[in-house]
């Protein structure tokens, strides 16, 4: 027997495996041209502000940060770019999920066009909402002079778009279409049986919403909703265009101090500043939204 196995022919000889170095060298070197490509595009900016952001009259140093990071100004900014980001976050969330609701469990006629208005928003630059705010409830306004004609004013009753209220009110008419399509999404998937079986034996509308509906809805609210707080957090048209007189935002403050009076190393420790808060965003998010998947898959 074992005569007949050395006699094997040489062909039949399995032949031996790629080499485990050469195939992990390989891999690095297919990844490293996009890592490149990443810290050209995202990595120099980032790092050419912070080099900007320590320049001073006499070299370098951590001068201009005290003075800005101190002043009333940045914190002024900084709270309320916070607050507007997270309220029109809420509010984009309540509108973005009636709306997602009515569209996919409560059908009407004209609800596709109405879907496909939603989707159009989307390809909208944002200072074509703020200038539709600016014909309708300005001063000077359609609004406006509809009351005034009816109630003969002679002041305009609404006076609001320079103030936090119309930045929140334009921001959150532009971003909910961007809660609505990952909830509509996420209603497709969820099976018609659910909710017929729930419906028969006797749970109210309220309860299959509360009880079936919404824990399907979580992963898509926390990921609709993460994505508007980041771009409400940096958005600067609506800002510019809807509350220039009283608004000032860290986006706005970056600009007043990089464009109108050049003072570009403080408008580089406040893009610093303003980098590292959308970092730890989207850091908290993926870290939320990894522990809701999770918690869903188990």
């Amino acid at each position: 027997m074992s005569a007949v196995l050395l006699e094997r022919p040489v062909d039949s000889v399995e032949p031996p495996a790629p080499d485990a170095a050469r195939r992990r060298w390989r891999a690095v070197l297919w990844t490293l041209p996009p890592v490149l490509l990443v810290l050209l595009v995202a990595g120099y900016p980032i790092l050419r502000v912070l080099t900007e952001s320590t320049v001073t009259s006499d070299g370098r140093g951590t001068e201009v940060w005290s003075s800005v990071l101190g002043s009333e100004s940045f914190r002024n900014a900084l709270w309320r770019t916070v607050s507007i980001a997270f309220a029109s976050t809420a509010g984009c969330l309540m509108l973005g999920a009636f709306l997602a609701i009515v569209l996919a469990f409560v059908p009407f006629p004209g609800s596709a066009v109405v879907g496909r208005l939603i989707d159009t928003v989307l390809t909208l630059p944002s200072f074509l909402v703020t200038l539709a705010f600016t014909f309708l409830y300005g001063t000077a306004g359609a609004v406006n002079a509809l009351i005034a004609e009816i109630t003969g004013r002679d002041t305009p009753l609404l006076n609001f778009l320079d103030t936090p209220l119309g930045v929140i009110a334009a921001e959150i008419t532009f971003f909910t279409p961007f809660v609505v399509r990952p909830l509509l999404a996420a209603f497709a998937r969820l099976p018609r049986e659910q909710l017929d079986v729930a419906a028969s034996l006797g749970a109210s509308p309220w309860r299959v919403l509360r009880q079936v509906v919404l824990p399907e809805a979580w992963p898509a609210m926390a990921a609709g909703g993460s994505l508007v707080l980041l771009l409400t957090l940096n958005e600067f048209g609506i800002v510019l265009f809807t509350g220039a007189k009283g608004v000032l935002t860290l986006p706005a403050l970056i600009y007043t101090r990089g464009i109108v009076t050049f003072d570009l190393p403080g408008a580089a420790v406040l893009a610093s500043v303003q980098v590292a808060l959308s970092l730890t965003l989207y850091a908290a998010y993926r870290f939320v939204f990894a522990r809701v998947t999770a918690r869903k898959g188990q």
